[in-house]
């Protein structure tokens, strides 16, 4: 099992459209992903929309990631990825 921790820094949060990137990513992998925001105890698996909606993630909010799986490396990364450049929503 691999772990991160992400940090939200687009400006919408982890709102629909951003959570519907993350699960379409998600859904790519075998590996079960899994989001857990340590603040308010909220766990998350990454290729279910709803549970991803459920984190409320705000701005700024962090959030650990946990990849376990045969393909956990690769899809950690991808994860981190998406992330770091704001779910392609920098700038906007």
């Amino acid at each position: 099992m691999l772990e991160a921790k992400l940090k939200v820094i687009n400006q919408l949060g982890l709102h629909a459209r951003a959570a519907a990137q993350l699960v379409r990513l998600a859904a790519k992998f075998e590996s079960r992903i899994i989001l857990i925001r340590e603040d308010n105890a909220v766990i998350a698996d990454a290729k279910s929309i709803l549970s991803v909606l459920t984190l409320a993630a705000a701005k700024g909010t962090e959030i650990k990631l946990e990849v376990d799986g045969t393909d956990e490396q690769t899809a950690l990364q991808a994860t981190v990825e998406l992330f770091a450049t704001g779910f392609g929503e920098i700038g906007e």
